[in-house]
């Protein structure tokens, strides 16, 4: 079953991009002749080649595919990039030195995922495009004038997720919930905005929150202990993803059922969500900064991106580990099934393989 979210935004036509990249290379020069040679007689050269810099605030699932995502949709398009990657390993200092790096780097565009990277990366770099993914609310976050009219050199695909409808799913699954729980991180502006929308959804519902905010990834298991809630909602706060065994561990341990924000998490433990592919929301990134670099677009009036269709992703294991039964009208309908339709992962193990590439 697919839901549609707010604000969602058209992706170029698959057609009209090919006649972007059929111009972009045919020859670098030719003359339209059609012999392959362009008005001099030479050869037409290769097709063109970028230079992309990648900046990621921390290795966990959602994220390495939003990555993987990006570059997908260069090499679909045929397009040669020699790629940078750098990964902050969650330090924001680290993160401010990418970017500086990159600025001077003579690079033809940068690709931020998660907010805090972004932020740094438009403080620091201001003439050449910056194409985000995995931010939540581009506007609140300091990167562009306004969802519609970014108004500079940074625009790209957000990925807000629907905070009151993954609560409704919550009640639907628990329907006794009174409490719910969240950790976030105090420095992530992307998940101040979740918890702010976590509040509204919860005081329409009748449902109280507690909130317990950490600084960094090792303090997310003291942050979950410090909660007494029925259950627990995992907002796509980068610091507590990337350290979520503590809060599936903590979720078995006392029958406290764990909702999570994006789909990643639920393979990895967490009981279910409506949430976005990220894979494809670095996908989506990755078509609008061909769309800059080929087709001549200015990010100043690109409108940020939204995906407009969720998933329902579920995890019977996961349920059952924490105490709950999932009910048979929401494993009927759900669109992914772990167990079933994708292997569940160890989340202590999430993001192990990319470490030495980052």
């Amino acid at each position: 079953m697919m839901f549609t979210v707010r604000t969602p935004r058209t992706i170029a036509a698959t057609a009209a991009a090919a006649a972007l990249l059929l111009t972009a290379c045919n020859g670098n020069g030719d003359d339209g002749n059609g012999d392959g040679e362009d008005a001099n007689g030479d050869a037409g050269e290769a097709a063109e080649s970028y230079s992309i810099g990648i900046t990621q605030i921390v290795s966990h699932p959602a994220l390495d595919n939003a990555r993987e995502g990006f570059k997908e949709a260069f090499d679909d398009a045929g397009i040669e990039v020699d790629w940078d990657e750098q990964n902050a390993q969650n330090e924001q200092e680290t993160a401010s030195n990418i970017a500086g790096t990159f600025a001077t780097a003579g690079l033809d565009l940068v690709h931020s995922i998660a907010t805090p990277t972004s932020q740094a990366a438009a403080q620091q770099i201001t003439d050449i495009p910056i194409v985000f993914s995995s931010v939540t609310d581009p506007e609140d976050a300091g990167l562009v004038g306004s969802w519609d009219e970014p108004g500079g050199n940074v625009t790209g695909a957000s990925d807000m997720n629907p905070v009151a409808e993954q609560l409704e799913l919550l009640l639907e699954i628990v329907p006794d919930v009174e409490t719910v729980g969240v950790v976030y991180s105090s420095g992530e502006a992307n998940s101040e905005v979740q918890v702010d929308l976590l509040n509204e959804a919860a005081a329409e519902l009748g449902i109280e929150v507690q909130e317990a905010t950490i600084s960094a990834s090792a303090e997310v298991q003291q942050g979950v202990e410090s909660l007494n809630a029925d259950a627990i909602y995992v907002p796509t706060d980068n610091a507590v993803v990337s350290a979520l065994e503590s809060v599936i561990q903590y979720g078995q341990q006392n029958e406290v059922p764990v909702l999570a924000a994006e789909a990643d998490s639920v393979v990895r433990g967490a009981v279910a969500t409506y949430g976005i592919d990220y894979q494809q929301l670095g996908y989506q990134a990755g078509e609008m900064a061909v769309r800059i670099l080929v087709g001549g677009e200015d990010p100043a009036t690109m409108p940020v991106e939204t995906q407009s269709e969720l998933e329902l992703t579920v995890n019977p294991e996961a349920a059952e580990a924490m105490g709950i039964e999932l009910p048979e009208d929401v494993l009927g309908r759900a669109d992914v099934v772990v167990g079933e339709d994708v292997d569940p992962e160890d989340p202590a193990e999430a993001g192990e393989d990319d470490d030495d590439d980052e």
